[in-house]
């Protein structure tokens, strides 16, 4: 059995790791906390990044359609430090529409080694919140 670990603290007033260019107070935060919802397929796919940044295992999963969900995150153990991400674009995932996908490339630290991963996700509105489905990775 995984016990969900706490997520990392992270200063609200600091820039979001999402690097929206806001503050995480104004950007991801409200989201991570469930005190609102993402308007946009790609607001959904930012605050999702962020929660990898700081480990939220709790929001991963939440916001994680349940065709596609795993039955648990063990990120405590994972050492990957993700250290930037790049939108390329989207398609649809507006504030009306029912599907979307966001194209992104997300710069990380693995054992010591500078990656880089380039994906597509597709996103879905389900009861009126965005969930993320899948992705397909074009790059690592």
């Amino acid at each position: 059995m995984t016990v969900a670990m706490t997520p990392v603290f992270y200063p609200p007033f600091k820039p979001c790791p999402c690097k929206s260019g806001r503050s995480h107070q104004g950007c991801c935060q409200p989201l991570l906390e469930g005190t609102r919802t993402a308007i946009t397929a790609q607001e959904l796919m930012r605050s999702r990044y962020t929660a990898y940044v700081l480990k939220n295992e709790a929001y991963l999963l939440r916001t994680w359609h349940e065709n596609t969900r795993p039955e648990s995150l063990d990120l405590a153990l994972d050492s990957t430090q993700w250290e930037s991400l790049t939108l390329h674009g989207s398609t649809s995932g507006g504030p009306t529409d029912t599907e979307g996908t966001v194209e992104f490339t997300a710069r990380y630290k693995a054992q010591g080694q500078r990656h880089q991963m380039r994906e597509n996700s597709r996103f879905v509105r389900t009861e009126g919140q965005w969930q993320y489905l899948d992705g397909s990775v074009t790059g690592t």
